[in-house]
This record gives C-alpha cells, sequence and structure tokens, in this order.
C-alpha cells in the first residue's frame, strides 16, 4: 500500500472512532417499567402540598444531584428550579450506581411521608450526612414537626450511563 492509502485509512479509522465516541449513551433502566400513563409532575408542586399526594403513584425528573454511597438504596433528584426529592428503594431491591450523579433521571413511585419524633429525625439526619461524608451538627434539625417527603421508587431511568 502507498503511503498515501495508509494515510486514508488512518483519516477514516480516526473519524469512525470520533463517530463512535460521540454516539449518545444509552438509558439504563431500573426496578419495573415506567408507568406508560403516567404525566410528570412537578417536584416542587409535590413539596407545596405533600399531605395531597400521600399514597399516590407520581412521576418525577430531573437532575440526579446525589445517591446513597453504602447501598445506593435511594437518589436525590433535584428539577431545575431546585426542587429535590429523594427517591427511596428497598434496599437491594433496586441499587442506584454512584455515576448516576450529574445524570438525568425520571422515576416513578408512590408519595410518602415519615413523621418521626425528634430523637430519630436527629438519628436519621446524622446518618444522612455520615453517607454525605460530611459533619453533622444537631443545630441543623430544627424545630419540628419533623417529616421527611419522599417517593418510594419502582421504576426509574437515568439517561447517559
Amino acid at each position: 500500500m502507498s503511503g498515501k492509502v495508509i494515510a486514508v485509512l488512518v483519516g477514516l479509522i480516526c473519524i469512525a472512532a470520533v463517530g463512535v465516541a460521540a454516539e449518545p449513551s444509552s438509558t439504563v433502566a431500573f426496578g419495573e417499567a415506567l408507568a406508560e400513563d403516567l404525566e410528570t409532575t412537578p417536584i416542587a408542586q409535590i413539596l407545596a402540598a405533600p399531605d395531597d399526594w400521600v399514597g399516590k403513584r407520581v412521576r418525577i425528573s430531573g437532575e440526579v444531584s446525589g445517591v446513597c454511597s453504602k447501598q445506593g438504596c435511594w437518589m436525590d433528584i433535584t428539577s431545575p428550579d431546585d426542587s429535590t426529592l429523594r427517591v427511596k428503594v428497598d434496599d437491594g431491591v433496586i441499587v442506584f450506581p454512584q455515576d448516576a450523579v450529574g445524570h438525568q433521571a425520571v422515576a416513578d413511585g408512590t408519595v410518602e411521608i415519615l413523621e418521626l419524633e425528634r430523637e430519630k429525625y436527629e438519628a436519621w439526619m446524622k446518618h444522612v450526612a455520615d453517607e454525605e461524608g460530611r459533619a453533622f451538627d444537631p443545630a441543623e434539625v430544627g424545630e419540628g414537626p419533623y417529616r421527611i417527603v419522599r417517593v418510594r421508587g419502582v421504576a426509574a431511568e437515568i439517561a447517559g450511563l
């Protein structure tokens, strides 16, 4: 082969490699399939009146802003308006990967509110701080009521993994 032919072949291989690298990553599904009949509910709408949503199946979407570092049993989804809602799944049933942070996600599940006594809420806040690798200050607990609003997740899709 001539040098010119080899140069052209090398160029084509480089173009092909760039094309493959530029292909968008796939979407990875976790748990059940997303419910086809659900429309996305804004996270801020759920947080504004969580009692109205308890027991209802919802779909939320946004950027994954956190994932449980111990077992992958929850992920936080933050919408463009900076509202954040945690999607909690049963330990080991669904495992969200740490590298999901920064990727877009859609999740379905049922809204639930956990009502806690101060002592249990403080222990939970300490647990969250430990998972996030930060120091816990009991002053951040504040005054009650001590409620955790979250989505009990059954299905999720994360783009770009």
